[in-house]
């Protein structure tokens, strides 16, 4: 199953839509799921995960906690939406679009896909890109 839960004024429309979309991209990896829960919180919500579970004393988008084993993924996606205004204007695109970046990058990472290296990020990227135009498909 498929969650999300919003510690912010933020809410996702038609969470469906959503769920369906995260769906085809796990098995389109001939993976399944089990659950998955997006937390949408603001700046000072993921500080804090950030300084007491990963003791890093930085603002960040996403952080993802994976709970995946064998070949069955679940996690807890923790996606900041103060970081996600800021990036989309940083980078000139839309909120939105931003959002289903994030969004897939935290499934990306329990499907396996790494960013530490410029290799790991550039593959991440484009699996990103991928995930994105999978969005605007109609099933």
């Amino acid at each position: 199953m498929i969650d999300f839960h919003f510690e912010t004024e933020f809410e996702l429309e038609n969470t469906a839509k959503y769920s369906d979309w995260i769906t085809r991209i796990i098995t389109g990896h001939q993976r399944s799921h089990a659950q998955i829960d997006y937390i949408f919180c603001d700046d000072e919500f993921l500080l804090d995960i950030n300084q007491k579970y990963l003791d890093h004393d930085t603002y960040t988008d996403i952080i993802t906690f994976d709970y995946t084993e064998d070949k069955t993924i679940a996690g807890d996606i923790f996606i900041s939406i103060d970081r996600i205004q800021e990036n989309a204007g940083t980078f000139d695109v839309e909120f939105h679009n931003e959002l289903l970046r994030v969004m897939s990058h935290g499934v990306l990472h329990l499907l396996g896909y790494k960013d530490k290296t410029d290799n790991d990020s550039l593959l991440m990227r484009e699996k990103e890109n991928e995930c994105i135009n999978m969005f605007h498909v109609e099933q």
